[in-house]
């Protein structure tokens, strides 16, 4: 019953992949593509795992993490751009 919640989450993620490309275009923060990577990646793990896609469960690990890790490296790129200010 509550499945759709999921496809709703995967639309804001998608939602929020493009904001993240529009930062990185338009405003010309680097940041943006890391956030834009990350959210990107979990809408393609998340879509991959709710249509059971037939991918290679290291292969999605591996995307988790570097999702994973592209979050840290634009939180830290935003930290640090605050500081300057």
């Amino acid at each position: 019953m509550l499945e759709y919640l999921q496809y709703i989450s995967i639309i804001i993620e998608a939602f929020v992949a493009i904001l993240g490309a529009m930062i990185f275009f338009q405003k010309k923060k680097k940041y943006g593509i890391g956030i834009f990577t990350t959210f990107a990646i979990y809408v393609f793990y998340d879509l991959a795992k709710q249509v059971s896609m037939s991918i290679n469960a290291n292969v999605l690990y591996l995307l988790f993490f570097i999702a994973t890790l592209s979050a840290l490296i634009a939180v830290w790129a935003i930290y640090k751009d605050k500081n300057k200010k």
